[in-house]
């Protein structure tokens, strides 16, 4: 009997294999983060029709012309509100507790 391939992701990844694991659309966490319930996603690039943007944004781009927004990482806070733009520290980059929270 053929043994049936895990979609899981095993905890102690690297940073290189978290980013991976966002790409393929999983949350991914690391264990040394202080906060309880945060993890990180990638939410894909996507483009904004000139005539869907909101007033608040208008005011930085010309009129007549859509917004392109490009791929970023997003993380859910221990407070419970998205951040997006989430950038890796030193210590981020260079753990090996990184692990799939899906």
């Amino acid at each position: 009997m053929e043994e049936q391939q895990s979609n899981s992701i095993a905890a102690g990844m690297n940073f290189g294999d978290a980013i991976k694991a966002l790409k393929d659309g999983h949350k991914v966490a690391r264990a040394g983060w202080n906060g309880k319930g945060m993890w990180l996603a990638l939410m894909p690039g996507f483009t904004i029709p000139k005539g869907m943007v909101n007033e608040r944004t208008r005011k930085f781009v010309p009129p007549d012309q859509d917004i392109e927004c490009g791929a970023y990482i997003v993380m859910w806070t221990a407070q419970g509100t998205w951040q997006p733009g989430w950038l890796a520290s030193q210590a981020d980059m260079l753990s090996e507790d990184w692990a799939v929270v899906d």
